[in-house]
């Protein structure tokens, strides 16, 4: 008789719920205390800890990465039910670049904030240095307040031109007075390396 397969998608160890609600409150005050920002532990430390407590070396390795990373798994926002269109009409120009908002969508659920950059783009120009500017492009993040999280949702361009797509939730009020969109480039998305470029754009 064959024996009967058990399903183990809903298996709990019920013994493990304490250790698991300490783990639960360990990565609490983890995040805390490295103010949400804990990096990747040295791989040597990484290494002792996996011969100290039997644990696979890439399984502690797998773990610090996504614990890097937490901030992907927060829940995304989909803007639904569009609204209106407010005017922005703000331009900042650094290093023969200009940096633009020209409006911000609002729908029920959020508000959709668009970073447009041009430069000039010459048959003249460096392909060198267009490739290596080009790699920030992309890696631009918004701040607004701590009432707001402010997530980029990719963007595209070509030669000269670039837009940078931002969905913010809550939305933002229509009336826009008094506050600014603080605007930092990044070597990458993990935003652990600043280019030293940083602008802010008061919305009136």
């Amino acid at each position: 008789m064959k024996k009967k397969e058990v399903d183990q998608s809903g298996y709990y160890d019920q013994q493990l719920l304490p250790i698991d609600n300490q783990l639960c409150e360990l990565l609490k005050q983890r995040k805390e205390l490295s103010n949400n920002n804990p990096g990747v532990p040295p791989i040597e430390y990484i290494s002792e800890w996996s011969d100290k407590y039997g644990v696979y070396e890439d399984l502690l390795n797998s773990l610090f990465w996504l614990l890097r990373n937490e901030e992907s798994f927060r829940p995304q926002v989909e803007p639904n039910n569009f609204r209106r269109h407010l005017p922005v009409m703000k331009v900042i120009e650094n290093a023969e670049r200009l940096y633009s908002v020209t409006f911000i969508r609002q729908f029920d659920n959020a508000s959709v904030v668009y970073l447009t950059i041009d430069w000039e783009d010459t048959n003249n120009s460096d392909p060198l240095e267009e490739i290596r500017r080009s790699r920030y492009e992309g890696a631009f993040h918004l701040y607004i307040n701590e009432n707001y999280d402010c997530r980029p949702t990719g963007g595209r361009g070509s030669g000269g031109h670039s837009t940078q797509k931002f969905v913010v939730s809550p939305p933002l009020p229509d009336d826009l007075t008094g506050l600014s969109l603080v605007f930092t480039e990044y070597t990458d998305h993990l935003k652990e390396k600043p280019t030293g470029l940083e602008f802010v754009i008061n919305l009136e």
